[in-house]
């Protein structure tokens, strides 16, 4: 009766990880000729009952996945808890070629965004293209201990 259960559990596993899978793989893609984007970013982290502070790199990661057009980076704005601009990185529009990208980082010691920090960035294009994958990178580490996660941009505004 074991051999049946283990059987019937692993075929489970098989079937549910069949359908989640599968969900991706009949995404429709939408082009875009621009976006604005809210990205997640965590320059610290709490830890313990204490809340102590982990603080993290931060790394801002924008991939233009277009096969064929580039695209041009417009606003790239580094946002606080408090919604307060923290820093502008772009005095000029940046432009990506197909399959180029560009990182911002905001180096561990640099808490002033906290723990609710973010990143607007700005897109456009002057063809329908596939719209860039924008993430931010978390890593920390202290001793032998450490942590990274990621997050993905939401588009908040698009253009097509």
């Amino acid at each position: 009766m074991r051999k049946i259960s283990c059987f019937m559990l692993l075929s489970l596993f098989v079937i549910v990880g069949n359908f989640s899978s599968s969900a991706y793989a009949d995404e429709t893609v939408t082009l875009s000729k621009g976006q604005s984007l809210y990205v997640p970013a965590y320059s610290h982290i709490y830890a313990g009952n204490r809340e102590m502070e982990i603080l993290l790199t931060v790394t801002l990661s924008i991939r233009n996945v277009d096969l064929k057009h580039s695209i041009t980076i417009t606003t790239v704005d580094y946002h606080g808890t408090k919604g307060e601009r923290i820093r502008k990185y772009l005095d000029r529009a940046v432009v990506l070629s197909p399959f180029e990208s560009k990182r911002f980082v905001i180096a561990q010691k640099d808490k002033s965004g906290g723990s609710g920090a973010n990143f607007l960035v700005v897109w456009k294009s002057e063809k329908s293209v596939n719209p860039p994958l924008i993430e931010s990178v978390m890593i920390g580490a202290e001793g032998q201990q450490g942590i990274s996660f990621t997050s993905r941009g939401q588009v908040i505004t698009t253009t097509n």
